[in-house]
């Protein structure tokens, strides 16, 4: 599986961006997405899991800024980022997995090369 991400750029505090990452291989409406982020010197972290089926699942810090989606048809997923913020700076990963019964998020080895994010202050 191959995922590219596309969408980042350099936007203003309060500005929106949209990513999407498109796969393309062995990819099933079954699986799982993901966003995810890193800074300069900091872990990886996970902001966004949309499921195949429930809800969806945000890190606190972009609830009720950033909303995930998927299209299964074109075996894309969104990430839509409004009132962006300076913390929000980051490179962000697309990532494709599956989540246990009780929602659990377990990504598969597949890692873009991601795309930058800066909000400038």
């Amino acid at each position: 599986v191959q995922l590219q991400a596309s969408g980042g750029g350099l936007v203003q505090t309060g500005g929106s961006l949209r990513l999407s990452c498109a796969a393309s291989g062995r990819v099933s409406s079954d699986n799982a997405w993901a966003w995810y982020r890193q800074a300069p010197g900091t872990p990886r972290e996970r902001v966004a899991v949309i499921p195949s089926v429930g809800s969806t699942n945000y890190e606190d810090s972009v609830k009720g800024r950033f909303t995930i989606s998927r299209d299964n048809a074109k075996n894309t997923v969104y990430l839509q980022m409004n009132s962006l913020k300076p913390e929000d700076t980051a490179v962000y990963y697309c990532s494709i997995g599956r989540t246990s019964p009780i929602g659990s998020y377990y990504p598969y080895n597949y890692w873009g090369q991601g795309t930058e994010v800066t909000v400038s202050s």
